[in-house]
């Protein structure tokens, strides 16, 4: 039987197909990533196909790091977004949105 999260992961690329490509990679963020991750991280920058992950809590950056390979898989799988990488940064205390959406990690 097909699990809640496989069926989310091939239907949530088709319904992102209207949005930006950053819209859809921070829509498809939560799935590919998982609940514990999703809520200590946020997609803010995409530079060609390169994401821009910023951390909440330095502390996951290592964990974070070591399991980038299936991070870009999954997420480029689910978002239909084009990825190589994705580079993890700590949050930057008193930014706004929009300064770390323009901000290279």
């Amino acid at each position: 039987m097909q699990s809640l999260r496989d069926i989310l992961r091939s239907s949530l690329s088709t319904s992102l197909n209207a949005l930006t490509p950053l819209d859809r990679l921070a829509a498809a963020w939560p799935v590919a990533a998982g609940h514990a991750i999703a809520e200590r991280s946020t997609i803010v920058r995409l530079s060609g196909t390169q994401a821009g992950v910023e951390v909440r809590d330095a502390a996951w950056l290592p964990e974070l790091r070591s399991n980038t390979p299936r991070l870009v898989a999954d997420l480029a799988r689910i978002s239909g977004v084009p990825l190589t990488d994705i580079l993890f940064f700590a949050e930057t205390p008193g930014a706004t949105p929009a300064d770390l959406r323009r901000k290279t990690p």
